[in-house]
Order: structure tokens, then sequence, then C-alpha cells
């Protein structure tokens, strides 16, 4: 994914140095640490420049047209769950990540769907963080994204509020993050939170979303989840003697897509989602071989309106083998 050459006219320090961190990031793959170091700067410009190529078109990603076998199992699909729109993209390897590939697809279709004074809702975990290289940025009038589950005190990749700050940034919005845990202590915290410290009036903007972007959790390997240390291994393994087979948005569900009875969904500060399925978009991306369990039964507790995932998941779901 190169990116497009710069234009032969004269050239700022700043064009210079965007053209040298897209160069960094999309070609030779540094992390934004180390871009930061490399050019002398901090890390929030860093993510700024590249938003920036973003924005003006100097970072394009071309996907090849979908070839009609991958259609077949589309509409295979569509029928199958009821889905409005399938998008399945390339991916041969069932024994390989389709992470990149799933984040290519996911970013062209929002690229071309964010419009001038929408609402989206975003979820996290890292197939929505590689989105952000394949999503063509535009500064957008009224437009504001809203994190649909608390964050980390640690700077980290798949934070949730890193991944709704970079995706507003993208569009110039207004983001609206949850100054809060994903995981407290208690209901009790939850609560408190909730109600004494003006965490309700986010969520209540999760009421009047245009759009949800949303990932799903496996919780048969070392995910998102516990890599970021939210929840330990006693509680991954409680939770499966519970019945659950991953989350959306930590909300833990069962084969069949209903929360399952355990003390850590008590505790989550997240968007509920019986309240999502309102949403009039909701558009769930994920795929992968630990996750088609998981991704089966949040299509059955989500009714996504669009679907995004990989080639081999899309035939296991549309076989029933998930």
């Amino acid at each position: 994914m190169p990116p497009a050459m710069p234009s032969l006219g004269p050239q700022s320090e700043t064009d210079r140095l965007r053209a040298r961190a897209v160069w960094l990031y999309h070609v030779e793959g540094l992390t934004q640490n180390d871009i930061a170091t490399q050019l002398g700067i901090n890390r929030v410009m860093v993510v700024r420049l590249l938003a920036d190529a973003r924005r003006r078109n100097e970072v394009r990603v071309t996907i090849s047209a979908p070839l009609s076998e991958l259609i077949e199992i589309e509409r295979a699909l569509e029928r199958r769950h009821g889905i409005g729109r399938v998008i399945v993209a390339p991916f041969s390897d069932p024994e390989g990540d389709p992470v990149k590939v799933i984040a290519a697809a996911a970013g062209a279709f929002i690229s071309a769907e964010m419009k001038a004074g929408m609402t989206v809702g975003v979820g996290w975990g890292r197939t929505l963080y590689n989105t952000l290289p394949f999503i063509s940025g535009a500064t957008l009038d009224d437009f504001r994204v809203v994190s649909l589950l608390g964050g980390i005190a640690a700077a980290r990749r798949f934070n949730p509020a890193e991944f709704a700050w970079q995706f507003a940034e993208l569009f110039q919005a207004e983001g609206f993050l949850i100054p809060a845990p994903a995981v407290v202590d208690s209901p009790e915290t939850k609560h408190a939170l909730l109600e004494r410290c003006g965490l309700s009036a986010i969520f209540e903007m999760a009421d009047k979303l245009d759009m949800a972007l949303l990932s799903v959790g496996g919780i048969t390997t070392l995910t998102t989840s516990y890599r970021t240390g939210y929840l330990s291994e006693a509680d991954r393994r409680s939770l499966i003697d519970a019945g659950a087979v991953g989350d959306v948005l930590y909300n833990f569900i069962d084969a069949a897509g209903h929360l399952v009875d355990h003390e850590v969904n008590g505790r989550v500060i997240s968007a509920n989602l019986a309240r999502l399925r309102r949403t009039p978009e909701r558009v769930l991306i994920s795929g992968g071989k630990d996750k088609l369990v998981a991704l089966k039964a949040a299509i059955h507790t989500l009714s996504p309106t669009v679907l995004v995932t990989d080639e081999c998941s899309a035939r296991a779901l549309a076989q029933d083998k998930a």
C-alpha cells in the first residue's frame, strides 16, 4: 500500500514531515511511537500527520473487485441471517489471520458511508483499529463520534478511547469519550459513575446514533480483552463455564446471543446491546477461526444491517460450521 506521490510544487516543512510520516508508517511499517522518535516529534503530531494525509487523499488503498463466487457467498449469508448487506473480503488461508483484509474492506465501506450530520458510535479492538489506514478522511460538518465503551489508563493501540479519537480526527468530528474504565470493581461503582458523574449523558447519545461500528471479541484464546489486562484468566475461565462464547463491547454472550449470567456483565461500562439494536445502521466487522462461534452469536444479538468479514469465515457461516 504505497502512498501516493506528492505533487511537484513547492513543499512546506509540514508537507515534507507529513510525507515522511506516511512513508514510515505505511511502507516501512514503523509504529507511531517509532516514527515520533525518528522524526523528533511527539506521537500526537504523528497521529495528526497521518490523519491529514488521509484527508488529503495522499494515501490510497486499492481493493480488487470481488470474485463472482464471493458475491454468491455474500448473498447466501444475507438470506440465511437476514442481513441487509454482507461484504466478504478475499482470504483463502483458514489458519491465517484475516484482520488486515477485513480492515481493508471495512475501511472502503466506512469511507463511502460517512456523511455530514451523522452521529456514529464506535466499538474497539484490533480489527477496528486496523481500519484506520484504509479510511479516506474528510472534513464533515456536524459530525459526531461516540465511544461506546470505557477506556484504560495505559495508552495502547487497542484502547477504545484511542480508536474513537483517531476516527474522529479523520473527519474533524466532535468526539465523545467515556472517562471511565471499561470494567470497574463492582455494580455499585458502575451505578455511581453513570448516575453521579455524568456518564449517562454519553450513553443517552448512543440511543440516537445513525450508525454503530462494532466488532466481536472471542474468548477461547488470548484476544484483545485479555492482552490488555481487562480480565484475568480466572475471569475468562469463569465466563466460559457460564456459557460465554465471546463479547460485543464487553457484553459477554452465549451461543444464542443472550447475555450470560455472570458478575462481569454487571461491572462493564459500555452501551447496552438491546438499545444498540435500535440503531438504524449496525455494522459488524469481524472474522477469524477463533471468533466464528462468537461472530454467529453476535449476529443473533445485534441483527446487523451490514456484516464485513473474510472469505473463510463467510464460508463457515454460510455452511453453518460456526
